[in-house]
């Protein structure tokens, strides 16, 4: 038997033990009159009135010492000593609780606040109640910080020992409640959109199919909330935003994560250049709630997020990095030129698409700054307007960071037979091969045909946003469970 074993079998004998004594070890109520955040803010009054409190959490270390043992309490917020004294407690009960308590077991305690000779601010232990016995030991080191895919597996682990984790996870929770609250205050409605499909639209990705059995049909998870909101759009509502997930079946990287949080809001009566600006107004909102500054720090270098931000044309992009002319280059020619920068061109794939891959390769990387990429090419994306002053563009923009693209945006197309024609070109490459194209969807093209009024729509990847504000590499850090291939 292996040393875990042997500590598990263990354990489990204490477990039992409780059980014969009359002790539930997993007991229904908990008596806390305090976090230990609490306890410890508060901890001038509490010891000088010697009154007696209920804290609760999880044992991190413990220390003896003959007929005195000290141990670290910790719950969600905050971490104490507590001291426990043979002659104080009683033989009986000391005894009990060093045969039966383990660090990684929960703990109600009852007691009295002091600080020790070292000043340390400690609980006084008077009584104590197992809450939840723990049958595997914490790791003695954490080796997770070096191997990290072990670290994503065991991400509970990961929590307990990696305070940095731990803070980046709380962090994205006030990134998202800052989101709402700057979208509440401009007048926007949070709704909730279908996640199973009978079509798959809003954006060009592979998706997940699954099966619905009572009806008998082949749904698929959504790629993106865009058409349903857009109908809202076309049902009344003139501003309308959704925070969920979506689900896209394409490759997990730093960037990509199977299944991921987006937010989308669609405002009627405004086009892709007010979204920029709102866009930064959105920005600014969630640097100085959460941040206080508009600046923060991303591998080693400043990120200054102060408006306004850079707009530069994919074109006038491509031209300088790529040494490429959207304007005159034909599909043939283009396809040449990514093929003599060892770049793969899928079956189906448009000059769009093509562009797209050479401006990820040469471009995209270097932007460092907050920066508006603005007029994409004609069928880069389906759903957008064309630009007033050329056609062959897009009245569009994307907000790139550091090489992260965070945000996608355009002034919608609201011309439901223009739509169509689109919808069919997208329909042409799919079965020419390109499985990411979009399809025809008839129940937005009916809505389309009632009308509905000019817009602009906004899509922004939220871990990808929280990653970059938290300094982390990879979105997996800002995901709790990100997508893992199994161990075995």
């Amino acid at each position: 038997m292996d040393n875990l074993n042997e500590i598990r079998e263990q354990r489990k004998s204490k477990l039992a033990s409780l059980r014969n004594e009359g002790v539930n070890p997993y007991p229904v109520s908990v008596k806390r009159t305090h976090t230990i955040e609490e306890a410890l803010e508060d901890f001038s009054s509490l010891s000088k009135k010697e009154k007696e409190i209920f804290i609760a959490g999880r044992i991190r270390a413990v220390r003896w010492h003959g007929g005195s043992t000290f141990f670290d309490i910790e719950d969600g917020n905050a971490k104490m000593q507590a001291f426990l004294k043979k002659d104080h407690i009683g033989q009986e009960k000391y005894k009990g609780f060093l045969d039966i308590f383990d660090v990684g077991d929960f703990i109600e305690l009852r007691g009295t606040l002091f600080k020790t000779k070292q000043d340390e601010k400690t609980l006084s232990v008077n009584g104590f109640k197992m809450l939840s016995k723990s049958i595997l030991p914490l790791p003695e080191k954490w080796h997770g910080l070096q191997d990290v895919e072990e670290r994503f597996r065991k991400r509970y682990v990961d929590l307990i020992f990696n305070k940095e984790a731990k803070q980046k996870i709380i962090l994205r929770s006030k990134i998202i409640k800052e989101i709402r609250k700057f979208f509440d205050k401009k007048g926007f409605m949070e709704v909730e959109t279908p996640i199973l499909q009978l079509i798959y639209g809003g954006a060009k990705a592979s998706p997940f199919t699954t099966h619905l059995n009572v009806l008998d049909l082949d749904l698929y998870l959504r790629i993106a909330p865009e058409l349903f909101l857009k109908e809202l759009l076309v049902g009344g509502y003139e501003k309308v935003f959704e925070i969920g997930r979506v689900f896209r079946n394409e490759g997990a990287d730093r960037f990509h994560n199977p299944d991921f949080t987006s937010c989308e809001f669609y405002w009627a009566y405004a086009d892709y250049k007010q979204l920029m600006k709102l866009c930064e107004e959105l920005f600014s909102h969630i640097l100085k709630n959460v941040f206080g500054s508009m600046k923060i720090e991303y591998q080693g270098k400043i990120i200054d997020f102060t408006p306004p931000f850079k707009r530069v044309d994919f074109y006038d992009l491509l031209k300088k990095d790529a040494g490429i002319d959207l304007e005159s280059i034909g599909i043939d020619a283009l396809k040449r030129e990514a093929e003599k920068r060892d770049i793969q061109i899928d079956k189906g794939e448009g000059l769009a698409e093509i562009a797209d891959k050479i401006y990820k390769k040469y471009s995209r990387p270097n932007i460092w700054d907050p920066t508006f990429i603005i007029h994409h090419p004609y069928g880069a994306f389906p759903l957008a307007k064309p630009n007033a002053d050329n056609p062959k563009k897009l009245a569009n923009f994307q907000l790139v960071v550091a090489g992260w693209e965070l945000v996608n945006a355009f002034s919608e197309l609201n011309d439901p037979l223009e739509q169509r024609k689109r919808f069919e070109e997208q329909e042409g490459m799919f079965k020419a091969g390109y499985t990411e194209a979009q399809r025809i969807d008839k129940n937005f093209l009916e809505a389309l045909e009632y009308g509905m009024p000019p817009a602009a729509g906004y899509g922004m990847g939220v871990d990808r946003l929280a990653a970059l504000l938290t300094n982390s590499h990879s979105i997996r850090e800002v995901i709790l469970f990100p997508m893992m291939r199994p161990k075995e």
